[in-house]
């Protein structure tokens, strides 16, 4: 790794660290086309650092890392490439549009062009926030290119710059040029969304008051036939005729029923409802026998 990774001018301190996946006595670093170093110390250890002090053009260059844990036991693989640009500012800073605007809704695509005088350069789109270019095109000729930003997001606002680099000198950039602001809204609900939302709730509401309107009175309906079938069974069981009371006679010894009157009387059982009046009373019977042939 670079530190700092970007944006390093001449003369400038730069530190190149190499990160090993176990400890080793010896680290190796290499410039591609160019020269090697080694490093080793006493003890054994699991990172090495590189310095360079005041940067020269001949410093720029793509670097790799190469350990080895003994002179007896065969050197690693090397490592990925870290590449040490140099800003020169003796050229110009390339110009920046982007269209259709800036401030865009969700799902639009963006197009950013980027320009200089011509010099035959591949061209690298900036963010800032972001230690790497995130794109990266040669010119398409006229000294210009193209990025296209396809269905953004608001995660794509931000700011933009653009840099380039001669082809004749593939590892020295231009300066960063102006930028541009994007912007990404989320994109407003139809218009006729709401409307027809309402106009939904609205018949949603019409249907249950239509429901509600036939359901209630079919409920009260029931519970009135109900209510008098009922009624109807209940006088019936009381309107029924009561059960008349069996006769009970009284009747004296037979020595003394010469001089007896006989009567007839209505017997009723004790009951805790009031008994129905008939409909049509009966006056009580009375039975005499009178005889005339004896003492009075």
């Amino acid at each position: 790794s670079l530190h700092p990774s970007q944006r390093v001018s001449p003369a400038n301190n730069v530190t190149l660290r190499c990160h090993l996946p176990r400890l080793a006595a010896w680290v190796l670093l290499y410039q591609e086309r160019g020269w090697s170093y080694n490093k080793g110390k006493e003890k054994e250890q699991n990172a090495a650092e590189f310095f360079f002090v005041s940067t020269k053009r001949e410093h720029a260059g793509r670097y790799r890392c190469q350990y080895q844990v003994s002179w007896s036991v065969g050197a690693s693989e090397k490592s990925d490439p870290v590449e040490l640009v140099l800003t020169d500012h003796s050229y110009s800073p390339p110009s920046i549009s982007i269209h259709p605007e800036q401030c865009v809704e969700m799902g639009t695509n963006i197009t950013i062009r980027c320009w200089n005088k011509d010099y035959g350069a591949a061209f690298l789109l900036h963010k800032d926030g972001s230690s790497d270019p995130i794109k990266h095109q040669d010119s398409s000729g006229g000294g210009a290119a193209n990025f296209t930003l396809l269905a953004v997001t608001p995660a794509d606002s931000g700011t933009y710059r653009c840099s380039y680099r001669p082809w004749h000198y593939a590892f020295m950039s231009s300066p960063l040029g102006d930028s541009v602001m994007l912007e990404v809204t989320p994109t407003p609900a139809h218009p006729g969304a709401a409307v027809e939302s309402h106009r939904n709730m609205v018949v949603a509401v019409a249907g249950g008051c239509a429901v509600a309107f036939v359901f209630i009175p079919l409920l009260i309906i029931f519970f009135l036939l109900t209510t008098r079938k009922c009624q109807r069974l209940r006088d019936k069981r009381h309107g029924a005729p009561p059960r008349r009371p069996e006769a009970v006679q009284l009747q004296a010894p037979c020595s003394d029923s010469d001089y007896l009157t006989y009567v007839e009387l209505q017997a009723e059982p004790p009951t805790t409802r009031s008994p129905a009046p008939p409909a049509d009373p009966q006056p009580p019977t009375i039975y005499a026998d009178v005889r005339t042939g004896g003492p009075h």
